[in-house]
């Protein structure tokens, strides 16, 4: 396990590439270029979250295998796909093939649970088994499986001039070692570390007390962090990686300095207390030079046992925003936190 002021071992970002639906073109092609700065930066991972109708990316795994073209070393996941809306067959044929098409660099995440807006969307996107469909674990577990190499069929080889596998084709052998999960509540991360997979840990954890009335974001993210490692087989050394949004200001022009703020001023409320029947809490956005974000991080406890990070980008900012943001988090936050920028 990362000892506190253990430098920080790799740095990525996740963005959800939001477009014009006018022109939504220009959108993923914004975001094809911040993925290739994001390399030229020496980042060690890019993150793509998904938007099912939205004016953001749909289709993760369309947009990083055209990033894969673009680049050649940094690292490419979703964080994180709901399964709610996927067949798993289907998606681990998807996974396998961008993942050899990007050399083995494709790091899958994965939640669960109906998909959102789910009482407006489930006769398109399930009409015949809405009320059938399983949207718990078990979704994962055969994602999984398929991935994994294990039979998707009961029938192997030739029947007349075309031959069959028993096993989803293309098969990437080191896929299933790069699959992680989107885990806010204790149940989920205890979960996925029991099932060996990675763990994405985010800037909204669940407050699960119903009595504790003052609960805190890092000493809950801690205890989430530790249930996991506890029940994965790795134990201290299985991969976690903390996704806190992080704006460095640095380089930023006064208009952007005074933008950011407005920005973290309008989320900051919900920080103070659990939000909804849920309880779920979320963690303030980091503002200012990167040396004040670094001492934070520094004295959050989640983030003192942790060696990795996939720093989130504040939503609805523009291409000059994200570019100044990225550069000032490769030049000036990741080496205050001991990082080193990845070879090209």
């Amino acid at each position: 396990m990362p000892e506190a002021g253990q430098p920080l071992r790799k740095l990525g970002f996740l963005t959800i590439g939001l477009f014009d639906p006018a022109d939504p073109a220009a959108g993923h092609e914004s975001t094809l270029e911040v993925i290739a700065l994001g390399e030229r930066l020496g980042f060690d991972s890019a993150w793509l979250r998904h938007r099912h109708l939205q004016y953001g990316i749909s289709s993760p795994l369309t947009v990083i295998a055209a990033a894969s073209q673009r680049t050649s070393r940094i690292e490419l996941g979703t964080a994180v796909t709901p399964l709610g809306w996927e067949n798993p067959l289907r998606l681990a044929e998807d996974l396998a093939t961008v993942d050899l098409l990007s050399g083995g660099r494709l790091n899958p995440g994965l939640s669960v649970g109906p998909p959102l807006q789910w009482e407006h969307v489930q006769r398109a996107l399930y009409p015949d088994t809405a009320d059938a469909e399983d949207f718990t674990y078990t979704r994962v577990e055969r994602l999984l499986s398929l991935v994994g190499g294990e039979p998707a069929s009961d029938f192997s080889g030739a029947e007349g001039f075309e031959v069959f596998s028993n096993r989803v084709e293309p098969h990437s052998p080191g896929l299933r070692g790069r699959m992680w999960y989107g885990g806010g509540s204790l149940r989920s991360c205890q979960w996925a570390g029991a099932h060996g997979m990675n763990l994405l840990t985010s800037s909204v954890v669940k407050a699960e007390d119903p009595h504790d009335a003052a609960p805190d974001f890092a000493a809950i993210q801690l205890a989430q962090v530790r249930a996991f490692r506890a029940a994965h087989p790795d134990g201290a050394q299985a991969r976690v990686s903390q996704g806190l949004v992080v704006i460095p200001t640095d380089s930023a022009t006064p208009a952007q300095r005074e933008k950011y703020a407005a920005y973290a001023e309008q989320r900051t409320p919900r920080t103070f207390k659990p939000q909804g029947p849920a309880r779920m809490m979320f963690a303030p956005d980091l503002v200012g030079p990167a040396a004040e974000i670094a001492e934070r991080l520094h004295a959050h406890a989640a983030f003192r046992e942790i060696d990795e990070v996939a720093f989130a980008l504040p939503f609805t900012f523009e291409h000059e925003d994200y570019v100044q943001i990225l550069t000032d988090i490769a030049t000036h936050l990741g080496p205050a936190l001991g990082w080193r920028p990845a070879a090209a």
